[in-house]
């Protein structure tokens, strides 16, 4: 049978120890393994591996030996309690010895586990879980994490007292990361909040967030809106180091500068502007957003717009001969300077 991703969701956290299989397919092989380790631990329990209730065995082996999986699926446990045979990374050159034991499996037996990459309708290990009636197939696609997976990973880690503006930013960081590194995040965000009962604050996601090539440019971003010219250059070698390249650094400074923009021309001010943004700001970001916007006003936004406008045109020029960073630095600091000016 084939369960869509809702249905998907909630059999991973309860799945049905009596069934025959689940097989688990997505292109994102770290999406399949965090649904894998949700379901096998969900079905299992603690100390399934010491007990020897679960059995490992790599699809390319199965090719060689096609009873390893029928004989771990009917093998008597020495302990109680329910067992599986998880088969990582199947390809159809594995689906004989899955489908033997799929057709011979009986209540009792272990359940029956299998992870693969991106299958397509014609696959044969595909087709036979859809078509088994006990049997379940999940197809695992580059969905942002739904906000019951950021819940369920949030109540692993023991992180519960999460606000409402918190949790927005979790949302927005989990659109932006893939769900190993978010997932990783808020580990290291339950172990900065160890012994700490208070909320979960901006300031704490903001501290524990990765740090990227993005957070770089956000800080020479933020130096030339703020008018500071002399630290521009060093902040440059920097990104230049992180092989991040001029016409890079040009769109990324038009971004901001749109936003600041945005911000500044609202009918209704920048503190009514900033709350129009898509996707939204929050926290020590949104207030220097709100500072810069205001202290450049709109007409000196549209200055700035024109200025890195007319750069970034040079920089794809075909008889640009200047080194392209060099253009891009002299445009950010007479931005800074422009922002110094009253």
């Amino acid at each position: 049978m084939k369960l869509s991703p809702r249905e998907a969701d909630g059999y991973f956290a309860k799945p049905d120890a009596g069934k025959a299989g689940l097989l688990i397919y997505g292109a994102d092989a770290m999406r399949v393994a965090l649904k894998r380790q949700q379901v096998i631990g969900a079905l299992l329990g603690d100390g399934a591996e010491e007990e020897m209730r679960l059995t490992r065995i790599p699809g390319s082996d199965l090719r060689g030996d096609p009873a390893l999986l029928l004989d771990a699926i009917k093998a008597v446990g020495f302990f109680p309690g329910p067992r599986a045979a998880f088969v990582e990374d199947a390809t159809d050159a594995a689906a004989p010895a899955i489908l033997t034991a799929l057709e011979d499996w009986a209540p009792g037996d272990a359940q029956i586990v299998v992870t693969a990459g991106q299958l397509k309708p014609s696959s044969k290990i595909r087709k036979a879980f859809e078509a088994h009636p006990n049997a379940y197939a999940v197809g695992i696609y580059d969905d942002p994490l739904s906000r019951a997976e950021i819940e369920r990973t949030l109540a692993q880690a023991g992180i519960q007292a999460v606000p409402r503006d918190s949790m927005a930013a979790l949302t927005d960081l989990a659109g932006e990361l893939g769900p190993g590194d978010f997932t990783q995040t808020i580990e290291k965000l339950a172990l900065y909040k160890r012994g700490d009962t208070s909320d979960l604050t901006l300031e704490d996601i903001d501290a524990c967030a990765p740090r990227s090539t993005e957070a770089a440019l956000d800080d020479v971003l933020n130096v030339v809106a703020e008018g500071r010219p002399g630290e521009i250059g060093p902040l440059i070698r920097r990104l230049q180091a992180q092989g991040t390249n001029a016409v890079s650094l040009c769109i990324g400074a038009t971004r901001h500068f749109r936003t600041l923009y945005a911000c500044a021309s609202d009918p209704g001010g920048a503190a009514q502007g900033i709350g129009k943004l898509r996707p939204p700001v929050y926290g020590k970001r949104r207030d220097r957003v709100l500072r810069q916007a205001q202290g450049w006003g709109a007409p000196k936004l549209e200055t700035a717009l024109t200025v890195l406008t007319d750069t970034d045109l040079q920089l794809r020029s075909a008889g640009q001969v200047a080194p392209a960073m060099a253009l891009v630095e002299r445009a950010m600091i007479r931005l800074a300077m422009l922002a110094r000016s009253r």
